[in-house]
């Protein structure tokens, strides 16, 4: 992955349980490769923006309050990795979610003649990521049980996907149960980097 880092940049793909800090390690990470990071939410609300045809059918299933269906996430994903900024590599955050997703996005690689460099899994013990949810508090619905349901929906839809990844030789399992600059440290070292080498500052 150090190659991928230093020459055609990277493709990755974040996993990680609701509130193992996936979106603060996503922005140092992409800032150090030259990256974007993309997230689902991103891409969702940039299709919309564009006004485009697959950006209002977006529009309608999002105002319907139904979920964007798997095809035409696809879609949309498709729409996003071919734009100018992610033609040397990417950070995806939050798809693909399900395996379906996962055989989806290897679909979408192949068409473009691209792979995956890696896929990155932020692990933290359940009882520590209630710890920390409870802490934040955000809203009256955060209680104990509701926080460990979303950890139980995550477990059921994405643990497929690390043993799908973990086959294909992708899988990178990271301790995320340790301060963030400790995270952060060990993912730019698995790209041959460290806190003081950026991308451009390397001169790619």
């Amino acid at each position: 992955m150090a190659d991928a880092a230093s020459g055609r940049g990277a493709r990755v793909v974040l996993l990680g349980p609701p509130g193992a800090g996936k979106g603060t390690q996503a922005q140092v990470l992409c800032q150090h490769l030259g990256i974007p990071a993309i997230s689902t939410g991103d891409m969702l609300r940039e299709a919309v923006a564009g006004g485009t045809p697959l950006g209002n059918k977006v529009q309608g299933i999002m105002a319907s309050g139904a979920l964007v269906d798997d095809a035409t996430m696809a879609d949309v994903v498709r729409d996003r990795l071919a734009k100018p900024d992610a033609g040397r590599g990417y950070l995806l955050d939050g798809y693909p979610r399900t395996l379906p997703q996962a055989e989806t996005l290897a679909g979408i690689l192949r068409d473009a003649g691209q792979d995956l460099d890696a896929v990155l899994l932020v692990d933290v013990p359940e009882d520590e990521l209630v710890r920390r949810a409870l802490l934040r508090g955000r809203g009256p619905d955060d209680t104990e049980e509701v926080i460990r349901k979303r950890q139980r929906v995550y477990r059921e839809k994405t643990a497929p996907l690390i043993g799908y990844y973990r086959q294909r030789g992708l899988l990178r399992e990271i301790d995320g149960n340790r301060p963030i600059e400790d995270v952060t440290a060990v993912m730019l070292r698995l790209f041959g980097l460290d806190h003081g080498t950026n991308h451009e500052a390397a001169g790619a």
